[in-house]
């Protein structure tokens, strides 16, 4: 290894999906100077995901691209249209589409569709801007102790050796570095093989009331059809049973092409195969996110169904999550123990997010096997695709976060049913505070103390951006009054929350969040 050229990073990034690239665009707009190497040549060919929930559009509305991906995505009308029937052309079909006004009230933006294919181009452009960013580039080695990482990288037949402080590994469900470090997944056996054909075919034949962003046909042999592009390409989720000797040889061209008709419902439709994709269908959670140096995010961590497009967005907030704290211990402004604040906040928001995805797959599976009607199915379909309480209000209970004693929110349905609150550990709420300006836009990468004008904090909160707000619907969404004020952490979230004018206790709380001996 002694005649390897050698590089030194503060913290490396093996992986360059969309969480690796989230992480690096995040760890650039704090200063971090990180490396992400992608195996793979380019971005994604297949839209492995599609749905954009409305954190992670807040989150792309932060980096400045929220505008490019709703131009790149779905029509807005059909983000959360779902259908089922026996095929895309038959009378059984039924189509329902939720309200898209629904979340309008709760974020500057919404749930959108826009394909993993393009919205990773997007990041891919943003990240390289700012960072160093090298795809065809495979890690061969690496060497992990306390303190720091040290990995052997190959591209283009040169090999550099590189020494980092931190390695975010962002690898996907097959982590080989989560493999190398022995950490288990938890969670039950394998539910099914799946396989994704992509096709292009022209579905303008069918009325407005039976295009959706999803249907589900009980065709042969069966499965989901994705809208990618809303226009001509599309996907098709099916599988098959290796216990009764299926395998993915089986998806042939002509095989494929014969399954798309089926679901069309047309035998002789014009269809286009551009690409098969076979994929194991789990739901599992890794037992440790992280052994510092080494942090797990997205697929590496935790692997989702499917079912509610889940996966993607917790990968990225696992990303916003993290990159901020990683900035934090590198500069020296918190002590190494808020590290140990990642896992304690993230696991339980995978495993909630996991298990809600499997939810809505057993929903899916005994529609296929034909154990709901038709109308039981577009329903229970239908009546899973907000999913916001989930989305936006998750919490987090650590050591980053000084409780105010105030009990959390109890919607009837946490699944569907957000509830606006301030309370620390809480996404801070959405408010309009002026045309076209949410609270979310005033928050930067680093702490945010939102108060009233004339409290007084301005002058008290030295080495914290200060936001006097002049609204009183702020002041009730946020539960604070004219004296009060709410510290906001940079990945977004209510780390401190006073109603007083208690200045000394805001460097009392910054020293709790940050870890500070």
């Amino acid at each position: 290894m002694d005649e390897l050229r050698s590089e030194k990073v503060e913290v490396l990034i093996v992986g360059g999906g969309p969480v690796g690239l989230a992480a690096s665009i995040e760890l650039s707009r704090y200063g971090i100077s990180s490396l992400l190497v992608e195996r793979h040549p380019g971005t994604s060919l297949f839209p492995k995901a599609r749905l954009v929930s409305t954190r992670t559009m807040e989150i792309l509305r932060a980096w400045g691209l929220q505008e490019e991906v709703e131009r790149a995505g779905m029509p807005r009308e059909d983000v959360l249209a779902v259908g089922v029937g026996t095929s895309l052309s038959a009378d059984d079909y039924l189509r329902k589409a939720a309200a898209i006004a629904e979340d309008a009230a709760q974020s500057p933006t919404y749930t959108y569709l826009c394909s993993q294919d393009i919205l990773e181009v997007i990041m891919r452009r943003l990240a390289e801007s700012a960072g160093d960013v090298r795809f065809g580039t495979t890690m061969t080695d690496l060497c992990v102790d306390r303190d720091g990482v040290e990995a052997v990288l190959e591209s283009g037949g040169a090999a550099t050796r590189v020494s980092a402080r931190y390695l975010i590994a962002a690898d996907g469900s097959r982590s080989g570095i989560r493999e190398r470090l022995g950490i288990a997944v938890e969670g039950p056996p394998p539910l099914g093989h799946m396989v994704s054909i992509m096709f292009d075919a022209d579905f303008d034949f069918l009325p407005p009331g039976r295009r959706a962003a999803l249907s589900f046909v009980r065709s042969t042999p069966g499965g989901a059809i994705e809208a990618v592009d809303n226009r001509r390409r599309w996907i098709m989720q099916t599988g098959y049973d290796p216990a009764k000797g299926g395998s993915a040889d089986d998806f042939t061209e002509e095989y494929c092409l014969a399954a798309v008709r089926s679901a069309i419902g047309i035998p002789d439709h014009p269809v286009h195969i551009v690409g098969v994709m076979p994929w194991l269908q789990q739901a599992v959670v890794a037992a440790e996110f992280a052994r510092d140096p080494v942090y797990l995010v997205g697929d590496a961590a935790h692997v989702a169904t499917p079912q509610g497009g889940f996966g993607m967005n917790c990968g990225i907030q696992d990303a916003h999550n993290l990159a901020w704290k990683l900035a934090a211990v590198l500069r020296g402004t918190a002590g190494p123990e808020l590290l140990a604040t990642y896992a304690v906040e993230r696991r339980p928001v995978a495993v909630r997010t996991v298990d809600e995805s499997l939810v809505n797959a057993m929903i899916t599976f005994r529609m296929m096997a034909g154990r709901l009607s038709m109308h039981e199915a577009i329903e229970q379909q239908a009546g899973r695709r907000g999913s916001e309480g989930l989305v936006l209000g998750f919490h987090y209970e650590s050591a980053g976060v000084v409780p105010d004693g105030t009990p959390e929110p109890a919607p009837a349905d946490p699944y569907r049913t957000y509830v606006a609150t301030a309370r620390p550990g809480h996404r801070a709420p959405h408010v309009w505070v002026s045309p076209g300006v949410s609270t979310l836009d005033l928050l930067g990468p680093s702490f945010t103390l939102l108060t009233a004008p004339g409290s007084g904090w301005a002058r008290a909160a030295a080495g914290v951006a200060v936001v006097e707000i002049d609204s009183t619907e702020w002041a009730e969404e946020y539960g604070v009054g004219a004296d009060g004020a709410v510290l906001v952490r940079p990945d977004g979230h209510v780390g401190w929350r006073t109603q007083n004018a208690d200045f000394a206790e805001l460097e009392k709380a910054l020293s709790v969040i940050l870890a500070r001996s």
